[in-house]
């Protein structure tokens, strides 16, 4: 296993991956899965590659012996030592095993390599099981809330859907 910077042509295989692990059926397989709050996809190959090739974006991939990406992280510089922190993405199968830890954990080196000293994400407010998880890592909950965003690239709200801002100092 090895955590490594994503590459453009990754694209397609983060695209399923992170989409196996947000939306459909597969993602009812993991704890992860938004499919009961969302209909669509995460996110497609499309914009997928534009992140890839985004200067200010990063995205961590975790991968087994053979290359195959099993987790992925989203990172974007936002300025004033803050990266933004989103896509934290498991494969379902292997969702419970310590890889999303593992990954959040390379993420917050990823940031001091970047002399970051804040990392903060927005989590679905009615995700209680996912905050708690992000608060038992040291993130906390900053009293902001933000609209979700109603496009057909990151999914089609079922009912209202609020973000909350966790962030953590590093």
């Amino acid at each position: 296993m090895s955590i490594n910077k994503a590459l453009v042509a990754d694209a397609g295989e983060l695209t399923t991956l992170v989409n196996s692990a947000y939306r459909g059926p597969v993602s009812q397989l993991g704890w992860t899965s938004e499919a009961h709050l969302l209909d669509g996809i995460r996110i497609d190959e499309e914009t997928m590659t534009e992140n890839l090739n985004a200067s200010d974006t990063t995205i961590l991939k975790y991968t087994d012996k053979s290359g195959k990406i099993l987790a992925c992280v989203y990172l974007q510089e936002r300025g004033n030592g803050r990266l933004y922190l989103g896509m934290l993405s498991v494969s379902p199968s292997l969702q419970a095993n310590g890889i999303g830890r593992q990954l959040l954990h390379e993420a917050e080196i990823w940031a001091t390599k970047l002399a970051c000293t804040t990392i903060f994400m927005t989590v679905i407010t009615t995700r209680t099981e996912l905050i708690a998880w992000y608060k038992r890592r040291g993130y906390r909950d900053t009293g902001e809330r933000l609209p979700f965003h109603d496009t057909k690239k990151f999914g089609i709200p079922k009912a209202e859907i609020e973000l909350m801002v966790l962030e953590k100092e590093i």
